[in-house]
């Protein structure tokens, strides 16, 4: 399944998620010399999409065909959907699958990681797999089914509160659903912020109907005779609970998906074991990015981190494949490594009715270090907590609940790395005290201002973008990627888009330019050439399972 080019360096990327579809962009995008040919093996039939998304389609607040990510527009990358790799041959260097094998020069595991079911009676001790009426989110088939689910649900248990839980479990209240949340740790969202944050959070909850209980185990699923769920027992301290529940979401958190490394002899610890270059020690020609891999520093789990990877990774590829001496020193067979970059670590909850962000050091579960400085102002009559983390005259940690302004500007000190004043206590008081800066109008926002914190996208970029064309926030995400992450910073691009259409107008009003056969022209993401699209390939879709 190899082209007749046998010179080209032919890469295998296992999984089309968000990920593994941005490393096939990436790396077509960086090998400007055509040294690649890329095949995309993904096990799912649907085109690449978001699924940080899937708890806002849940909640109502987006459609499902607007999940659907630009895959990567190259003749040089085959994409298989519907395609399961079962086996990675090490020995022959090719990646088998039930049509046939793929051989490889570099294998790159994208495969992400699947949704953890706890051992609860009632969930896991049935034939069949899960009772009806209980439910994972981490797929768009879940995502459908849950919203299905809630049409005729009246209550509605989620087990987990991390930020997952807490976001299904407002979309579900948001939906008109009674909505309770099960949670074992002494307080919500405990592994990102500290006990007084999350108590915030928990009365923040209580006002948009969602009912918490924490310090709680879930002990059993109560199913009928018909294998539907009716309740859930939890045990509280000393004492059974039992909810009424006719639709269960477990949020409990992903396990890696780890089986091929595992079965091809590579190390696997909780993931797929790489070095800082992301190749795994017992074999340079296997390499993994994402929710998958285990990188030195630890995976975060956020999509982030996944696609700093693959940036790192496409750029060293690119040039191993052409010959070319790592610009960096770094990359598979370089001379060093390849190191993450930072502030890819921020967490923001998408929730109608409850702001949080948390990034860096934060949370319950923090060692205790004399080098930080902690200062925290906690308002839990105005439903507001922020607490930021200090260290050698930069922020290295923050923690914001019901204070959105100030949270955003903690965001690009904390991912651009900007000095902090020599009095934190500054970080906290000038946002919340007083009244929106005049900086934060697009008119006075520096352009080196991140907008979008998952890509990395500044201020600027989407200015450029305006000039090189783009007339709407989908322009733009199509030049940048802006908003293509969590979307927590679409209304922010959205503003930028209106305040430079109104700053020129003309330009809005002739629209973006033309190429001679008519195809509106936005630039592309990354090194390359221009490239134009046609209307209907700018629409996104997806490809529907067969039956």
């Amino acid at each position: 399944m190899n082209g007749t080019d046998t010179t080209s360096t032919r890469v295998v990327v296992v999984g089309n998620g968000m990920v593994g579809a941005r490393f096939a962009a990436d790396l077509a995008a960086r090998d400007t010399a055509g040294a690649c040919e890329i095949t995309v093996l993904g096990a799912e039939e649907y085109e690449p999409y978001n699924r940080v998304l899937l708890s806002d389609v849940v909640a109502g607040r987006t459609d499902v065909a607007a999940l659907t990510l630009p895959a990567a527009d190259d003749a040089r990358v085959s994409i298989r959907l519907g395609t399961e790799a079962l086996a990675i041959d090490r020995a022959a260097r090719r990646v088998v699958t039930a049509d046939g094998t793929y051989p490889y020069d570099v294998v790159v595991l994208a495969t992400g990681a699947a949704a953890r079911v706890p051992d609860v009676a009632g969930l896991t001790d049935r034939p069949g797999g899960l009772p009806r009426g209980a439910h994972a989110l981490r797929t768009l088939d879940d995502a459908r089914e849950i919203v299905a689910a809630s049409v005729n649900a009246r209550h509605a248990v989620v087990v987990g509160a991390g930020v997952l839980g807490l976001e299904v479990a407002c979309g579900l209240a948001r939906r008109g659903v009674a909505v309770s949340v099960v949670h074992g740790g002494d307080s919500l969202m405990d592994r990102q912020l500290a006990t007084a944050a999350g108590r915030v959070v928990e009365s923040r909850l209580a006002g948009l109907g969602v009912r918490a209980w924490t310090r709680a185990v879930t002990e059993r699923v109560e199913v009928d005779a018909h294998g539907r769920v009716r309740g859930v027992v939890l045990r509280e301290a000393d004492r059974l609970v039992e909810l009424d529940a006719d639709l269960v979401v477990l949020a409990c958190g992903t396990v890696p998906e780890t089986g091929l490394a595992r079965a091809a002899g590579l190390t696997v610890d909780r993931g797929v074991v790489v070095g800082d270059d992301l190749a795994s020690p017992d074999d340079p020609c296997v390499l993994a990015v994402g929710d998958c891999a285990q990188p030195p520093e630890g995976g975060t789990g956020l999509v982030a981190q996944g696609w700093d990877q693959s940036r790192r990774l496409a750029a060293a590829l690119a040039e191993r494949a052409a010959g070319v001496a790592p610009s960096t020193g770094a990359g598979p067979d370089g001379d060093g490594p390849v190191r993450a970059a930072g502030g890819t670590d921020v967490v923001r909850l998408k929730a109608s009715g409850l702001d949080v962000v948390a990034m860096g050091v934060c949370g319950t579960r923090r060692p205790p270090d004399p080098a930080h400085r902690t200062v925290t102002l906690s308002d839990p009559v105005a439903g507001r907590h922020v607490e930021v983390v200090v260290a050698d005259g930069l922020l290295v940690g923050a923690t914001c609940v019901g204070a959105p302004d100030v949270g955003a500007d903690l965001t690009a000190a904390y991912t651009r790395r900007v000095p902090v004043p020599s009095d934190p206590a500054q970080l906290l008081l000038r946002a919340v005290a007083a009244a929106p800066a005049p900086a934060s109008t697009p008119t006075r926002m520096p352009d080196r201002t991140t907008v979008c914190t998952c890509n990395g996208v500044t201020k600027g970029e989407v200015v450029a973008c305006w000039h090189d064309g783009a007339r709407s926030v989908d322009d733009v995400a199509r030049a940048t990627r802006a908003t293509t992450g969590c979307g927590g910073c679409r209304e922010v691009v959205c503003g930028l888009v209106d305040w430079l259409a109104a700053a020129d107008p003309g330009a809005a009003a002739a629209g973006p330019p033309l190429a001679d056969d008519g195809r509106v022209v936005v630039g592309d993401v990354g090194p390359g050439p221009e490239r134009a699209r046609t209307a209907g390939e700018r629409r996104l879709t997806r490809t529907t399972p067969p039956g």
